[in-house]
């Protein structure tokens, strides 16, 4: 399967990315000549970690009929100092909310997403140390 994504620069140091699902503004900090006004490009790539995990838990969730009211997930990535700068110790915190939460199938979940279904993670691996943490806020 060939992925394809178009990327068009539209002034200053503004970019355009777009595919299939929709497009979205990349852009650099103020101090390094940007506005500040898009993703980041390390941003945007922690983003699709969580992305990408997070539709696979959601989708676990619902098979396992384990419902939660709410679902956020953190991350906390640590930056190099030299150049290239890229990440290299990633922390995810999986942030469950409801009542009578079913933690062994969101471990469950969340597990099968980090070992079996999350590509994005898996490329992580590659580069980054990447750890997990559960929270759960019972209502």
């Amino acid at each position: 399967m060939i992925n394809k994504v178009k990327t068009t620069w539209k002034g200053d140091m503004q970019f355009e990315s777009t595919n299939e699902g929709g497009n979205l503004r990349i852009d650099a900090d103020k101090e390094f000549g940007g506005k500040g006004k898009g993703y980041r490009p390390k941003a945007l790539m922690l983003s699709s970690l969580a992305g990408c995990s997070g539709l696979d838990v959601v989708s676990l969730l619902k098979k396992m009929r384990a419902e939660v009211t709410e679902f956020v997930i953190d991350i906390e990535a640590n930056l190099t100092e030299e150049h290239p700068k890229y990440y290299d110790k990633v922390k995810m915190i999986f942030k469950f909310y409801g009542k009578d939460l079913k933690k062994d199938k969101i471990e469950k979940a969340v597990k099968l997403s980090e070992e079996r279904y999350c590509g994005v993670m898996e490329m992580f691996r590659h580069f980054a140390e990447v750890t997990i943490e559960i929270q759960y806020f019972e209502e």
